[in-house]
């Protein structure tokens, strides 16, 4: 699977593309028609702590592409929270499918 990383307004992080990665690896290896990912950071001008660090993913996927974004207060539990909204996507997407 190809990764793409892009950050707006965030020093580029080797610790959380691994973190990433490896996240959605997993999700590779559950789900097999995954051809890629688009992975974006950026940091939202807030005064509230439990906000402000955005994640987006877009997964490149036969058919439309699925797209999830969330923010909280650090990197790794927004890329998680992203992740659990696309588990469930792909979930949904899967079930669609075999039940054609």
């Amino acid at each position: 699977m190809n990764i793409n990383f892009e950050y707006h307004d965030v020093a580029a992080s080797p610790r959380l593309e691994a973190f990433v990665g490896e996240k959605l690896n997993k999700l590779e290896n559950k789900y097999d028609s995954i051809v890629g990912a688009d992975v974006y950071f950026k940091k939202e001008n807030t005064s509230n702590p439990e906000f402000g660090k955005i994640c987006s993913i877009r997964l490149a996927i036969p058919g439309p592409t699925i797209f999830a974004e969330t923010s909280l207060g650090s990197f790794e539990a927004s890329v998680a929270k992203v992740i659990t909204e696309l588990r469930s996507q792909l979930q949904k997407r899967k079930e669609k499918l075999n039940s054609h």
